[in-house]
């Protein structure tokens, strides 16, 4: 133990004492950054006196600082959660005080305790993870990245490669214990091949406004529900080149992590919706070695904390867990190919139910982008997603631009590597052509599916939406079901029973 950590003993065993929080008896919780101590309402959080490759805590006037951006910083992602930088200061009779008007020996930050069962990790052990919920995250966290400063003094690909060898060197100083040096210096050599490719796109991206201050450390211990509401909490304060990076870089984290816990459909959910709020299309070439970047930095964190587990049987589960993370980034840099599956059919046939259940199934890691026309003729108008559109918004001349913009969307998100589910009625022959062209025109496979149910039943679920961004109304079916459809070359799916039952039909179909 070093001497400023033997120092800040003292500050630790005043937090643990149960005096210092009115009688109870506190929960401590150790990062390698940071000690936690829980009790009642309230959470002290004290900054460890560490130095580290991307930090050096022995300072006080460091430490003081930390904490002081850390209050501020995070407000933005979880307000009202942090409530100030508190000193633990050194009384005339030598006895330490949390606050006081003594000399100030050390610094914690104090924060509104929140309910451990509302983190996302303890949602999604629980299986609470759903639609409502994830979609709920994804708004969250675009309006996060659109608060962001962009910065352009950081990002591009100078940032990504400086992370690639610096993880490089974190994996190498766990090896050969825990990961085989040959396979260290292979995923490095691959994810250097990576950025080099896409060295143009990243420092397009940052000239862009794509590299804002961002969370930085967004996976699910990091988010939690406060009054039904995702925050964001514990971003990166403590270096700015974790934390000012590209938007899509800070939601691969989560994507990442989502994935790697077996809950791939709400990764795909989070994706679209994020989407939906702040469009991605030539960007998404950048998934595979961002999620692989962000995989390999869990890998090598959790090969150094097993280092310092005394449990022998804990040890070599904690290393087993950083050799799935190395083994699942080494899965991210040889993706499954691109491919485009189009769902037509009439309203209330269930096309977006079923775009949203098969995406995950498409494709590279999280599945498909899934191309909605609902949402792109909003997106033209400039309206909320889910405000009405006027009657003229459905003119043939906005379908015609509507669905334009569909397949040059597609089109660029093929171009980029990404599967694609391209939503939309599709009720006239040469929509289904143009659609069609547009796989032929990138080389990817393609189905084309057409979902049919019965007026009755498309009715009900029509008239049964709430928070939906159809307009569609049984007036609109009715209407509809007078269309003179054309030769149907598509795949016809009963679609009028279970979802279950349509999901498994269309998954025949794509093979998927």
């Amino acid at each position: 133990m070093s001497q400023a950590l033997q120092d800040q003993a003292e500050v630790v065993a005043l937090l643990a004492d149960p005096a210092t929080h009115g009688g109870a008896r506190p929960e401590r919780v150790d990062t390698h950054i940071s000690t936690v101590f829980l009790a009642g309402d309230r959470v002290l959080k004290l900054k460890k006196a560490v130095t580290l490759p991307f930090l050096d805590f022995a300072p006080l006037a460091a430490r003081k600082a930390a904490c002081e951006a850390e209050v501020r910083i995070n407000d933005r992602g979880a307000p009202g959660i942090y409530r100030s930088v508190v000193p633990v200061t050194r009384g005339p009779d030598g006895r330490l005080a949390l606050g006081g008007a003594g000399a100030a020996v050390d610094y914690v930050v104090e924060m509104r305790r929140f309910d451990q069962d509302t983190l996302f990790d303890r949602l999604a052990e629980a299986g609470r993870l759903d639609r409502r919920t994830m979609t709920a995250l994804a708004e969250v966290i675009a309006a996060y990245h659109d608060t962001g400063a962009p910065d352009t003094g950081f990002g591009g690909a100078a940032a990504i490669v400086a992370t690639i060898h610096g993880n490089r060197a974190s994996l190498l100083a766990n090896a050969p214990a825990v990961f085989d040096p040959a396979a260290v210096e292979d995923l490095t050599d691959r994810s250097l091949a990576q950025a080099e490719a896409l060295a143009g796109l990243l420092d397009a991206r940052r000239d862009a406004g794509c590299v804002r201050r961002c969370h930085g450390d967004l996976h699910l211990r990091n988010i939690a529900l406060a009054d039904g509401r995702p925050i964001l909490f514990d971003a990166i304060e403590f270096n700015d080149a974790f934390a000012v990076i590209d938007t899509l870089y800070d939601l691969a984290f989560l994507l990442m992590d989502l994935d790697d816990r077996g809950f791939r459909r709400q990764a795909d959910l989070v994706l679209n919706a994020y989407a939906e709020h702040r469009p991605e299309l030539e960007g998404l070439a950048l998934l595979p070695l961002f999620l692989a970047m962000r995989a390999t930095i869990r890998a090598h964190v959790a090969a150094a904390a097993a280092a310092h587990q005394p449990d022998a049987a804990a040890q070599e589960a904690m290393r087993g867990d950083a050799r799935r993370l190395f083994d699942r980034a080494l899965g991210y840099l040889t993706p499954e190919p691109p491919r485009l599956v189009a769902v037509g059919g009439l309203s209330g046939s269930g096309k977006s139910r079923l775009s949203r259940e098969l995406a995950p199934f498409l494709g590279r890691c999280p599945g498909a982008l899934t191309l909605r026309t609902d949402v792109i003729r909003k997106q033209l108008a400039g309206i909320p997603l889910l405000d009405r559109l006027p009657p003229e918004a459905y003119t043939p001349e906005m379908s015609t631009r509507t669905y334009a913009e569909l397949m040059d969307r597609a089109a660029r998100a093929l171009a980029a590597g990404q599967a694609v589910v391209a939503d939309a009625v599709f009720a006239r022959p040469e929509e289904r052509a143009q659609i069609r062209a547009v796989a032929e025109a990138a080389g990817v496979p393609f189905d084309g599916l057409w979902l049919e149910a019965p007026r009755a039943v498309a009715a009900k679920r029509i008239t049964g939406r709430r928070n939906n961004v159809s307009d569609a109304t049984p007036r609109v079916l009715d209407a509809q079901l007078s269309y003179d459809l054309g030769p149907m070359e598509w795949t016809r799916i009963d679609s009028g029973g279970p979802k279950e039952a349509t999901l498994s039909a269309a998954r025949r179909t794509c093979r998927a």
